[in-house]
């Protein structure tokens, strides 16, 4: 069996990523980074409405993971710049170029540069480092990133058996599809299998098979645009489980219920809503209307306990003999009556006063 190799340590067994570096790139004409995949110009002139949030956080503090750029050769010509990870910080960062010229965090575009042209294994690299990196790493990016990985063991493993494994195979660009491929030239061959304990130790997460066999589940079962929504709405796992058995035997049900909650923003009453609806004889709107009921039924539930600690844990202690509380109050009101026809007090007993209702007010 091989060794297990930390996924960081293989930056090193690269000369091209060794030689990445952090520099700032331009937003707006030469040197500015292109995309293979949507071939944006600069200075796109409207905000896409799903990057709206980006751009107000990268306008208040800035882009903070730069961007993987490849600098290509471009023969006498300056180096051309392919961005390989980050493309909604590159468009939002390209509109706020635009449209907010003043703005310090949008002059240049924050990025790491490595000598390209690389390998699809080390752009492949790459990219799992930056993701694993981020300290919000979507389920549906790591399930990628954990399949892609899985296809490159067993790509390595089937080439060492002597398998053929055409070019178009391990270029699949979907990881499920590509996985599957492969695992069609492995067959039955137990030696050339990529167990997920192998995979994970290679990576060395802090990850169980059984996880990982959940994520990839999600991700393979899951529509990609229902997926992809689900990650930027924070859908955790067990929900998402929840839907891709809905969705197989109700997918309608599933995917009705999804653009209902998304729609009224009540993204909280998915995994409810798709527990009501496991019972056939219940419509998507009955469903998200028994989850709704759960939610003001939970939330009463959660007020009524929290005033109850509250006044359990606010000892009133015993009140004040009524004797001389009607004494203060008796006084006073004299004192008052005094003041009104023009007395005054003396200066020590004004600030005793003044003291005296601090004190009273402090005891409230």
């Amino acid at each position: 069996m091989d060794e297990p190799v930390d996924l960081v340590e293989q930056l090193g067994f690269s000369s091209r990523l060794r030689q990445r570096r952090f520099t700032l790139l331009p937003l707006r004409g030469e040197g500015t980074p292109f995309t293979d995949s949507q071939g944006r110009a600069p200075g796109d002139s409207t905000a896409p409405e799903e990057l709206a949030d980006l751009i107000s956080s990268i306008a208040t503090v800035g882009v903070l993971q730069p961007v993987l750029v490849e600098e290509m050769d471009a023969g006498d010509k300056a180096p051309a710049m392919r961005l390989t990870a980050g493309e909604r910080r590159l468009r939002a960062c390209r509109w706020g170029a635009v449209h907010k010229p003043g703005n310090p965090h949008f002059t240049a575009l924050p990025a790491v540069v490595c000598p390209g042209p690389l390998s699809d294994e080390e752009r492949r690299i790459w990219q799992l480092v930056e993701n694993l990196a981020r300290e919000n790493l979507r389920p549906g990016e790591l399930a990628a990133a954990l399949v892609l990985d899985r296809c490159a063991v067993l790509l390595g493993k089937l080439i060492a058996h002597g398998y053929k494994v055409p070019a178009d195979v391990y270029a699949i660009d979907d990881p499920i599809a590509r996985f599957t491929a492969m695992e069609r030239i492995r067959g039955a061959d137990k030696n050339c299998a990529a167990p997920w304990s192998h995979v994970l130790t290679r990576l060395g997460l802090q990850l169980t098979p059984r996880k990982a066999r959940e994520l990839v589940r999600a991700f393979a079962e899951m529509p990609r645009e229902i997926a992809e929504e689900m990650d930027e709405a924070k859908i955790s796992l067990n929900t998402r489980i929840r839907f891709i058995e809905l969705n197989r035997g109700r997918a309608q049900a599933a995917q009705d219920i999804w653009a209902a909650v998304k729609k009224t923003n009540r993204t909280r009453l998915l995994s409810s809503a798709l527990t009501a609806a496991a019972d056939p004889a219940v419509s998507p709107d009955e469903a998200l209307a028994e989850a709704e009921r759960l939610h003001e039924q939970a939330d009463s539930a959660r007020a009524d306990k929290l005033r109850a600690d509250t006044s359990a844990a606010v000892d009133p202690g015993p009140l004040v003999e009524q004797r001389l509380v009607d004494n203060a109050l008796a006084g006073l009101r004299s004192l008052v009556a005094a003041l009104a026809t023009g007395a005054r007090l003396s200066a020590h007993d004004l600030a005793s006063l003044r003291l005296l209702t601090d004190q009273l007010n402090g005891t409230e």
